[in-house]
């Protein structure tokens, strides 16, 4: 019966037919341990949801990305920028402070990307769910990321901009890229940061969602709901 199942979820995944959906939606509910489509979507949004809270939670206290693998460092053309100046006055050490700051303003916008994240997660299809239970180990991370990548960017980043403004980011890094840009001989740069930490920070976060996707995938004891328990004892067989 588990192989027909899965079989079933495959070809789901490969076809819109509704008479399809239907009958695997009813043998996973009469053969499948009581397993329906609606406990798989319920669970795999309850594991995204938990993940995003703890990774947003981590991230948004301090050195959650400073300090961590997950810190947002300068592009590589910034390193023009830093370099030049570290002979200027009240620019010597720019490339430390931006970097503290940058930081800071992800970890504060982190606390506000929860909300935005658990929207999207809300919006997941249970037929999406089905195929992504029996996937890939980060399929769920993966699909979030691809469906909903775009409309979490555009919400996220007058967020990450908020937050660069409360630390001062924008304006210091302006100041700093002016002065650069008055060398004589300079490559101009572009002042703007606020994109590019919020890609990077929006990376951290789907990071962090995928490595607790990954554990409760993994490991038993890491499913803290009995309906966590239920879905995931699935793709264990």
């Amino acid at each position: 019966m588990i192989k027909k199942i899965v079989f079933l979820v495959c070809l789901i995944n490969l076809t819109a037919c509704t008479e399809l959906q239907q009958l695997a939606g009813e043998l996973l509910a009469e053969g499948g341990g009581g397993l329906s489509q609606l406990d798989i979507g319920n669970g795999l949004k309850e594991a995204l949801t938990i993940g995003i809270s703890k990774g947003a939670d981590k991230l948004s206290l301090k050195d959650g990305f400073y300090k961590s693998a997950y810190k947002v460092l300068l592009p590589a053309e910034a390193q023009k920028v830093t370099s030049k100046l570290r002979n200027v006055p009240l620019f010597g050490n720019v490339e430390a402070v931006i970097l503290e700051k940058i930081n800071r303003a992800a970890e504060d916008a982190a606390k506000s990307a929860k909300p935005i994240f658990i929207s999207a997660i809300k919006e997941m299809t249970f037929q999406d769910a089905t195929s992504i239970l029996m996937g890939e180990k980060n399929s769920a991370t993966t699909y979030l990321n691809k469906a909903t990548y775009n409309k979490l960017y555009q919400q996220f980043t007058p967020v990450i901009v908020r937050s660069l403004n409360k630390f001062n980011a924008i304006d210091y890094w302006a100041d700093a890229v002016n002065t650069y840009n008055k060398i004589p001989f300079v490559e101009k740069m572009n002042p703007k940061l606020d994109d590019y930490v919020a890609q990077k920070a929006l990376l951290g976060l789907f990071s962090m969602v995928e490595k607790k996707e990954l554990d409760i995938r993994k490991n038993v004891g890491s499913r803290s709901t009995d309906l966590l328990k239920k879905v995931f004892a699935k793709q264990d067989i």
